[in-house]
């Protein structure tokens, strides 16, 4: 099997980098420092770093059309502008609960977006998981601590989710017309005898599901039927999540962060809360547009 080079995409310290979506249409990366409120945009082919300061925790990216995009934000999801930057508010997500923020999601090949949340300071259960679709808004599980790994295979038959602090990737049944649930979640992994933490995941064209170990200093990719295939080595702790780049999506972009490190442990990390590219064989897929309405 060969080797996975990985270098820096972006050397820009995120205090918590995460949500990375790739945007084929115009070859960009946009990726959030949740925390600090700001969303991160720059060309995979290269160019200059954007930043955009959002006023408010914000932890996901959905491309709507050309002109929109979907961002999932601690107050619910948002309309932004994309020559503007404009934040509409769409559809309210806990937005009466200063307790909660956005966190994972991802967009089902119908167009459905799973969206979750958390506690601010990762209060037990105080999160949930959402679907959204055509604006419409359904919870679809709660007494959720740290929502992550929300994924879909190709054919949407099959969604992917964790409680991170359970250490336990899930696994359901879905409609591939709706995106909601067709059965009861079984375990896909279990992680609780590993180094690290089950955070954000994709799923390929092969249904192989490629997971960033938060603390595990790793990306592990899964088969279909869970079976471990293989683990890349990354130069951080605390890989977050990641996304297929490239105009054939076969390059994998993963964020990362320094969150809860003190100094001394920042020094030993010396690149956490930077951007990487992973140059490996992957048969990655483009992320489907959100539908809103």
């Amino acid at each position: 099997m060969s080797e996975a080079i990985v270098s820096v995409f972006s050397d820009h310290v995120c205090q918590l980098g995460e949500g990375p979506s790739y945007d084929p249409a115009t070859d960009t990366l946009y990726w959030f420092d949740i925390v600090n409120g700001q969303l991160l945009e720059k060309a995979v082919a290269g160019g200059a770093l954007k930043i955009h300061e959002l006023g408010q925790m914000a932890s996901a990216i959905a491309i709507i059309d050309e002109q929109r995009q979907l961002i999932a934000t601690e107050t619910g999801l948002h309309v932004r502008d994309v020559v503007t930057g404009k934040l509409t508010l769409h559809t309210p997500i806990e937005a009466d609960n200063p307790l909660t923020r956005s966190n994972d999601s991802r967009v089902h090949p119908c167009g459905a977006l799973w969206t979750g949340t958390m506690g601010k300071k990762e209060e037990k259960g105080a999160g949930s998981i959402y679907w959204f679709f055509k604006g419409e808004l359904r919870r679809l599980f709660s007494d959720i601590t740290v929502s992550n790994s929300i994924c879909f295979s190709g054919d949407g038959a099959l969604a992917y989710y964790t409680d991170t602090s359970t250490g336990l990737l899930m696994r359901v049944a879905c409609d591939p017309a709706t995106g909601l649930p067709a059965g009861e979640p079984d375990v896909f992994v279990d992680h609780r005898s590993s180094k690290g933490y089950v955070d954000g995941s994709v799923v390929d064209r092969d249904g192989v599901l490629w997971n960033a170990v938060w603390g595990g200093k790793v990306v592990k990719a899964y088969a279909p039927d869970g079976t471990l295939l293989r683990s890349v080595a990354m130069p951080v702790t605390q890989p977050s999540c990641p996304a297929f780049v490239g105009k054939n999506a076969d390059r994998l972009a993963v964020t990362s962060a320094w969150s809860g490190k003190d100094e001394k442990q920042r020094q030993l990390d010396p690149q956490a809360g930077m951007t990487f590219l992973l140059d490996i064989p992957v048969n990655g897929r483009f992320e489907p547009r959100v539908l809103i309405a």
